[in-house]
């Protein structure tokens, strides 16, 4: 088989995928009764996929992506209460924000180590959390910004069971994963797995690694506005934790969970996390942290194809 012929079977769409991207409006459809939480799953489903694009596919580490997230939830804040309040321009101004701050600090993870890009987008998203604390006049302090969005579109309101919210929150899903399975079964999506398994030899064979990190980090900076724009807008706040440490733990944790390196792996890690949190914060609201880390620990060691198969258990192994 050729190369063109092995990327196009490679690209070709299998019918899992095809279930996912059905399941999207089927879920609004079938579950009028969760709107609020499915909400929830889609964004973080949502900025899931764009820490995957430069962590499964490129091999850069960060702990700093609530950096993008936050400024994406802050723009979109200012956009509306400034005098635009229509949720797809400040969702619009947003991403070119968080594209634009991802293509300012992409230079800062081309040299190093994976423990100093750690500390140094930990370190953005700590500047960024300090801007929007100073910048109370602008932002609310630590107070936050109430936001107040008009109709979706001019005609659709946002109501109290989340209805409209959801909808808008997986028709931007659905966009944002049909362009990233696009970009990582692309010649450029290969080319970042190359280089992601050993950038000495992608450089060697002449693929420019610096020019294909700033663009993947790039997009990927985009994408992750625009998970915290559609958090802002739909949950009517922009706060400080959007900067949060925790915001970028939290996930890493879901695409250790989902897997990382094929897109719906944070989809999958989004729904298992936010339905472990709503159901054992329900059950125990002071010890929930502590069975979700239990649930981590279980995975890590039992394995996630056996924890989700367990009549391999006691195959042998080979």
């Amino acid at each position: 088989m050729t190369a063109a012929g092995s990327l196009r079977a490679n690209a070709r769409w299998r019918w899992w995928e095809l279930a996912v991207f059905a399941a999207l409006p089927l879920c609004w459809w079938l579950l009028p009764g969760q709107s609020l939480l499915l909400n929830e799953i889609a964004i973080t489903a949502l900025f899931a996929v764009s820490l995957d694009l430069i962590l499964g596919y490129a091999g850069v580490v960060s702990l700093g992506h609530a950096a993008f997230f936050g400024l994406g939830a802050y723009t979109a804040a200012i956009v509306a209460n400034g005098g635009m309040p229509e949720p797809l321009a400040g969702l619009g101004i947003a991403i070119g924000a968080s594209a634009l701050l991802g293509l300012a600090s992409s230079a800062l993870i081309l040299r190093g180590s994976d423990l100093t890009r750690l500390m140094v987008t930990l370190g953005v998203a700590s500047l960024l959390y300090e801007l929007a604390n100073k910048l109370d006049w602008l932002t609310g302090g630590a107070d936050g910004m109430q936001v107040a969005m008009a109709p979706l579109a001019g005609r659709f309101e946002f109501d109290l069971a989340g209805r409209t919210a959801l909808a808008y929150s997986l028709a931007v899903l659905g966009i944002a994963l049909f362009v990233s399975r696009r970009i990582v079964h692309s010649p450029f999506g290969l080319s970042l797995q190359a280089l992601r398994d050993n950038r000495l030899r992608a450089a060697s064979i002449g693929l420019s690694v610096p020019l294909r990190l700033v663009a993947i980090y790039t997009f990927s900076a985009a994408l992750a506005g625009a998970a915290g724009a559609l958090l802002a807008q739909t949950a009517g706040i922009a706060s400080l934790d959007m900067f949060g440490f925790e915001r970028s733990a939290d996930i890493l944790l879901v695409l250790v969970i989902g897997g990382t390196g094929y897109l719906y792996g944070g989809i999958f890690g989004a729904i298992a996390f936010k339905l472990l949190h709503d159901l054992v914060s329900a059950w125990t609201p002071e010890y929930w942290n502590f069975w979700v880390g239990l649930f981590l620990v279980v995975l890590v060691m039992v394995g996630r194809e056996r924890l989700v198969r367990p009549w391999t258990w006691w195959r042998r192994a080979a």
